[in-house]
Formats: C-alpha cells, sequence, structure tokens
C-alpha cells in the first residue's frame, strides 16, 4: 500500500470567512421565515381545527423526515465534494435541490387532491384507497430503512477500522457513500454537469419524477384525503408548503453541514465517518418507527386487534398531531445524542493514518 500526504488546504482568509459567514446566515433566515411564513398560513385556516393542525405538523415532520433519505444525502453529498474539488465552496447545494424537489412534489399533491375530489363519491375508493396507500408507503419505509441500514454496516466497520488505528482512504469511502440511495446511482452520470450551486435545482425537480420515497406517497396521500373531506385546493396547498419548508431547511442544513465535513476531512476525517453514521443511522430509525406505526395501526384496524401496543399504534395512526410530533421528536433526540456521544468519546481526539 503506497502512503500519500494530504495537504491542508490553505486557510482562508478573514474577509472570505466573514463572507461566507454572512451568506449562510442569510439563507437560513430566508428558510426560517419562509417556515415561519408557511405555519403563519396553516394557523390562519385551522386555527379552529385541531385535527387539520395536527395534519400540518405532520405534513412538516415529514419534510424533516424526508430530507435525509438516502438519495438526497448522497446526491448533496456527491455535489458538494465535485465543487469543492473544483475550488468553490457551495453553501446552498442543500437549498437549490430542495427547491427543485418541492416543485415536482407540489405539482403532484395539487393533480391528486383534484383526483380525489372527482372521486370522493365512491365511498369504496376512499376505503380500498387508504388501505393501498398505507401499505405503500409502509413497505417503502421499511425499504428505506434496510438500503440505510446495510450503508451503516460498511460505515461503521470503516470507522471501527480508522479507530483501531487502521488505514483511511478517502476513496474507498467516496466509493461506499455514492452507493446510497437507488436513483442517487441512477442519475449519477448528471452529477458532472453540475458546475453551480442552482444547477441542483433541476436534478432535485428529477430526483422528485421517481415518487420512491415513503413520505411523498405519505404527503400525497394526506393531500388526498384532506380533499376528499371537501376543503378547498387553495387550502389543501399549505400541506405540501409545509412539506416543502420543512425539507429544505434540513437540506439545507446537510449541504452545509457537508461543506464543513469536507473542510475538517484534511485534519479530522474521523468526522466525516461519523457524520455519515449519525445520518444514515436517523434515516434508518426514523423510517422503521413511522413504518411500524403504520403497520401495527393497519392490522389493529382491520383485524380488530386491541391492548397494549395495538392501542398505541392506533392512537398515533389516527392522531396526526401526536404522530408528527414523535417524528420531530425522535429527529431532534438522535442529533443531540449523536453529538453527546461524539464529545463523550472525544473522537476528535483520534490520530487517522491517510492512505
Amino acid at each position: 500500500m503506497t502512503t500519500v500526504t494530504i495537504e491542508k488546504p490553505a486557510t482562508l482568509d478573514k474577509p472570505r470567512r466573514l463572507s461566507t459567514r454572512k451568506r449562510i446566515g442569510w439563507m437560513f433566515a430566508a428558510l426560517v421565515v419562509a417556515n415561519i411564513a408557511a405555519w403563519g398560513w396553516a394557523f390562519s385556516l385551522f386555527n379552529a381545527q385541531p385535527l387539520m393542525l395536527g395534519t400540518a405538523l405532520l405534513a412538516w415532520g415529514l419534510g424533516l423526515r424526508h430530507a435525509v433519505d438516502a438519495d438526497h444525502i448522497a446526491a448533496i453529498d456527491n455535489v458538494t465534494r465535485k465543487l469543492m474539488q473544483d475550488g468553490q465552496r457551495p453553501i446552498a447545494v442543500g437549498f437549490w435541490f430542495a427547491i427543485g424537489h418541492s416543485g415536482i412534489v407540489l405539482i403532484a399533491a395539487v393533480a391528486i387532491a383534484l383526483t380525489a375530489s372527482a372521486l370522493a363519491q365512491f365511498e369504496a375508493f376512499k376505503q380500498v384507497g387508504g388501505v393501498v396507500a398505507t401499505v405503500i408507503s409502509a413497505v417503502f419505509l421499511f425499504t428505506i430503512a434496510a438500503m440505510n441500514l446495510v450503508i451503516l454496516r460498511s460505515v461503521w466497520r470503516t470507522f471501527g477500522h480508522v479507530r483501531g488505528g487502521g488505514v483511511y482512504v478517502e476513496e474507498d469511502l467516496d466509493l461506499l457513500l455514492g452507493n446510497r440511495g437507488l436513483l442517487a446511482r441512477l442519475f449519477r452520470p448528471m452529477f458532472r454537469l453540475v458546475t453551480r450551486s442552482w444547477h441542483m435545482a433541476p436534478l432535485g425537480f428529477l430526483f422528485g419524477l421517481g415518487f420512491d420515497t415513503a413520505t411523498e406517497v405519505a404527503i400525497l396521500g394526506l393531500s388526498a384525503s384532506q380533499a376528499a373531506d371537501g376543503l378547498s385546493i387553495g387550502t389543501i396547498l399549505v400541506l405540501p408548503i409545509l412539506f416543502a419548508t420543512g425539507m429544505a431547511l434540513v437540506d439545507t442544513a446537510d449541504g452545509v453541514v457537508m461543506l464543513g465535513a469536507y473542510e475538517w476531512a484534511f485534519v479530522k476525517p474521523i468526522r466525516k465517518l461519523y457524520y455519515n453514521i449519525t445520518i444514515t443511522l436517523i434515516s434508518a430509525i426514523v423510517a422503521i418507527a413511522i413504518g411500524g406505526i403504520e403497520t401495527l395501526a393497519l392490522l389493529g384496524a382491520k383485524l380488530g386487534l386491541t391492548g397494549g401496543t395495538w392501542d398505541v399504534a392506533t392512537a398515533l395512526g389516527e392522531n396526526f398531531n401526536g404522530l408528527g410530533f414523535a417524528i420531530i421528536g425522535l429527529f431532534v433526540l438522535c442529533w443531540v445524542l449523536s453529538f453527546a456521544i461524539y464529545r463523550w468519546k472525544r473522537f476528535d481526539e483520534i490520530e487517522v493514518v491517510h492512505g
């Protein structure tokens, strides 16, 4: 094995660091304002409807969770690395990816809601459609979880190898991480065409055309079910807007963190490994949790099962408010625990051997 020396990138001058921080600050300020505006819209529409507010919270929580799907992580990871190799400091890769991705979700949500409104008079259609949507959602969630667990196992083994004094090979890790997500592998040749952060918008739109993630299925199903209950299309539109603003917030944060992670990797590659372990684990845990609730609630309802776990799952399945809080709470808890473990174990002090 040939040992190579990896040079640290030149330290950014102070004006450039301040400029980058200012741009990041303005970008997140805009995202926070967008999220507040979306929630203001939701409260103005549903202030007297607690159930609809719970539905809105679930839509927003699904957007947060959807942003850590394997395809999103892989796309943002690959493009951030490419642009940095081209000498750029891309802070908006995740933001533009989310903008493009949101476009197809909004279009499809309105289209499905219109279809559901037209078929609302057919009670049998509503019942069968609800079961089919739940089954599809659960299957996709468990598929996402399985894919992430396979990747997690490999990244964890690499982490253990490096932590134990083994050689860290950047190319091997990039190859491993590049295999995350079906669409990321399918559209990988298109990553080479991205030379600016805003080029991620059309790529995000293409990723949305697959509709193969459970959270997209869930948000479209929510729009359809509410349309079938007689709400106007304009009112229903607040659900995919909440989904989009939540997703954009986390995708943008992912892009900025990846920018920092790759800058750290020249000195502390262990951070990059640990970051990928954390975000992959979060996606798997949340997917299993939501898929499990959906599956147990459906089985309980159809088979008349009661007591203990069945009652909890049924209550969460019927209470969008509780499920929304559960998603957001689990998401935040995973990040807090991950950060605490990293500091407690002093992983930053690990000396990494490059190869």
